[in-house]
């Protein structure tokens, strides 16, 4: 079992400050550089909304789409970036893993190389990648063959410092026997293994107890990661995670099974970015709150980006500068939740703050409701309920707050 103890978020009066202005940490070499980290997973062309409020001491970059390596490359040698840095080929977008190929990947093959696996891994090495990673096939639920075959042929490698992408279904963690599977298939593997969640929406959600299987995983395989994701990425810290991504926008925040559109609430047409409500642990369309507040004073956000010179409700449009704005306070937000975190002794003590500060977000949807004078104006994300149903150390605990029991 590995050592289930590490990083979180942070109180609203830390929100004022800015990313450490000490300079970037020379470049790791190995996973020792991704310890106990959460990067930010974002694409090449949105880059731009989010670096500076990065903070390099203490997260990275993932990055992904069309453009991945070629950014990746001009990101650590022209501009010097020293912060640990991923390239995510995302070939479990387009294409399922199978038996007979578990890595199937596009690659020109070159004089030295025809091996779509090697040949991925080496354009991530001169990209400048701090470790590569896999190009690992969508792993549908209960594809055990698809599975052994990807983590044998990782092993063939015998390579420690490649991290082992397992792009896998929710419903690997789905029940007890799915999730000893997942987690015999992957400790087989040495080196770092990056899970990605695959379901529509929020995969977390889909089963009661896929929270408690994920905290399983992460608690007794040794080096497991957790990429693509949003709270996850800060429950899996505290219990233990190598290290965590969590997504810049929703397309990264989850994996949508190829051939598979992602779906989204038709009720709520999106002109407006997501924004982090730091209170309420969750993401509103800008949109969404400044309709729900109306008249009435949203609060004023005082993270490093906003500065106290906008309210939630003033994302309220896709045009213009206003998604790059929103982009820069939702990460602004979580990384001074991940410094709230590191500032907290790995162990108990992380997970017990991890559970308080996401039983006091569900006590704040009341509180807020009734101050908007509207009982149901913002509702609780099932991932949060489950996050705040199990108490540290155990494998059950309070059902829900009063707040979230009185939602139902």
């Amino acid at each position: 079992m590995t050592d289930r103890y590490a990083p979180l978020p942070r109180p609203r009066s830390d929100l004022t400050e800015p990313p450490d202005a000490a300079g970037a940490p020379d470049r790791p070499d190995s996973l020792n550089g991704l310890q106990g980290r959460m990067l930010i997973q974002v694409s090449a062309a949105r880059l731009s909304y989010v670096q500076g409020q990065v903070d390099p001491a203490r997260s990275g970059l993932i990055l992904c789409g069309t453009d991945a390596v070629r950014k990746a490359g001009a990101l650590r040698y022209r501009e010097g970036y020293a912060a640990p840095l991923l390239i995510d080929p995302a070939v479990y977008e387009v294409s399922a893993a199978t038996e007979e190929n578990p890595f199937p990947c596009d690659v020109e093959p070159t004089l030295f190389l025809d091996d779509p696996l090697e040949l991925s891994l080496a354009e991530q090495r001169d990209a400048g990648a701090t470790l590569p990673m896999t190009p690992t096939g969508y792993i549908r639920a209960e594809d055990s063959d698809a599975l052994r075959a990807a983590v044998t042929r990782v092993l063939e490698l015998d390579d420690p410092e490649v991290i082992f992408a397992a792009p896998v279904d929710v419903s690997w963690l789905r029940d007890e026997e799915s999730t000893r599977q997942l987690i015999a298939h992957l400790r087989r593997v040495k080196g770092p293994k990056a899970i990605m969640l695959g379901g529509q929406m929020d995969p977390l959600a889909r089963y009661a107890k896929a929270v408690s299987h994920l905290k399983q995983v992460i608690e007794e395989v040794p080096g497991a990661a957790l990429l693509r994701t949003d709270l996850a990425a800060f429950g899996a810290l505290a219990f233990g995670a190598a290290f965590t991504a969590f997504g810049a926008s929703s397309r990264y925040r989850h994996v949508v099974a190829p051939g598979e559109k992602a779906q989204v609430n038709k009720s709520i047409p999106i002109q407006s970015p997501h924004i982090l409500f730091p209170d309420l642990m969750a993401f509103f369309l800008g949109e969404t709150i400044a309709k729900r507040y109306g008249g009435a004073e949203a609060p004023v956000c005082f993270c490093s980006a906003c500065a106290g010179k906008l309210a939630l409700d003033a994302f309220t449009s896709n045009r213009g500068e206003l998604p790059a704005a929103a982009a820069a306070h939702n990460v602004a937000v979580l990384m001074e939740w991940f410094r709230a975190l590191t500032s907290v002794k790995p162990g108990t003590a992380r997970q017990q703050w991890w559970f308080d500060r996401c039983r006091k977000a569900l006590d704040q949807y009341e509180l807020i409701n009734t101050s908007i004078r509207q009982p149901k104006a913002f509702k609780s994300p099932a991932q949060l309920d489950r996050w705040a149903s199990t108490t540290p150390g155990t494998a059950k605990a309070p059902a829900q707050t009063a707040a979230a029991e009185r939602r139902r």
